[in-house]
């Protein structure tokens, strides 16, 4: 089971809990009906992912197979056969065609929106994974793209509008995080001698000032989010105090970048950086406060 797992890539599917921030920052997230749409998004952009993560390593055997790590992926080792692959890829796709297939029919134009929002993500990674992940730039555009088509599915899905702040937001911390493993790849491939061709495209003092750049405009969007009226009626001025929350995520996000050079996999950060995980929580506790603090006082 290990093996199909590690397939799968299961412990990245942690990215697509992004389908939940509408229904989070909408204060509906104990609306049972809308909690359930957003776990439906989950598990089919899960299976969405997981379904381009087959066809990479897939296509990607040979050359996995002369790499000191890649080698000893499922398939490119032989823990799991190409058939094997191959059903899993029709039985994803099976379960992700019946499943909106399914919903569309009981709720209608939301579901459809989704649909639209998988396809996009489904045809857009299938051109990264056979050709636009070597074009530099545009590989991690299209991987900050693929977090904002998550925030659209779940809001989609359960019929919530997207602030275009939130969309941007989102897009340029997915960025930040695109951008500092690819600094990571960067170090590492002076230290081992290997690269790869997307690698061509940058340097190591273009990553520090892309990550800069893309840092100060997430905290400026952030900030704009948290002044907006609809989201001062939403959650209260005290909204906009959370901003120290995200200030200090992004400068240990750097210090780990910059100092310690340990963010070559931005998964591996959530999972292991207990300071990023502690702030992480303490500000989706004091949203939670905050929208149960203007129910109640509504």
């Amino acid at each position: 089971m290990t093996k199909y797992l590690k397939l799968l890539r299961v412990e990245q599917w942690v990215k697509n809990l992004f389908v939940f921030l509408p229904l989070f920052f909408s204060g509906n997230i104990a609306n049972p009906d809308l909690f359930f749409l957003s776990v439906i998004a989950f598990t089919v952009f899960s299976l969405a992912a997981s379904f381009i993560y087959v066809i990479n390593d897939y296509s990607d055997i040979a050359s996995d197979r002369k790499h000191p790590e890649k080698k000893n992926r499922p398939l490119a080792s032989g823990a799991v056969s190409k058939n094997t692959a191959k059903f899993l890829l029709g039985l994803m796709a099976v379960l992700i065609a019946g499943i909106i297939y399914v919903l569309s029919e009981v709720y209608g134009l939301p579901v459809k929106r989704f649909a639209i929002v998988i396809g996009i993500y489904i045809v857009m990674n299938l051109a990264y994974t056979f050709r636009l992940k070597h074009v530099a730039i545009v590989d991690v555009c299209i991987i900050a793209t693929g977090f904002v088509l998550r925030v659209l599915a779940g809001g989609f899905m359960a019929d919530i509008p997207i602030s275009q702040w939130a969309i941007l937001l989102t897009f340029l911390l997915a960025l930040v995080l695109a951008v500092g493993k690819r600094r990571g790849e960067l170090i590492n491939a002076q230290i081992s001698g290997r690269t790869r061709k997307a690698l061509d495209g940058y340097n190591v003092q273009f990553a520090d000032i892309t990550l800069s750049i893309s840092i100060t405009l997430a905290i400026i969007a952030y900030l704009m989010f948290t002044v907006q009226p609809e989201v001062q009626n939403r959650f209260g001025g005290r909204v906009f105090y959370t901003f120290i929350f995200v200030v200090f995520a992004f400068l240990r996000y750097l210090q780990q970048t910059l100092v310690y050079n340990k963010t070559e996999s931005p998964t591996k950060i959530i999972y292991r950086d207990r300071w990023i995980q502690g702030t992480v929580i303490i500000w989706i506790i004091t949203f939670l406060l905050l929208i149960y603090d203007q129910k109640f006082l509504s």
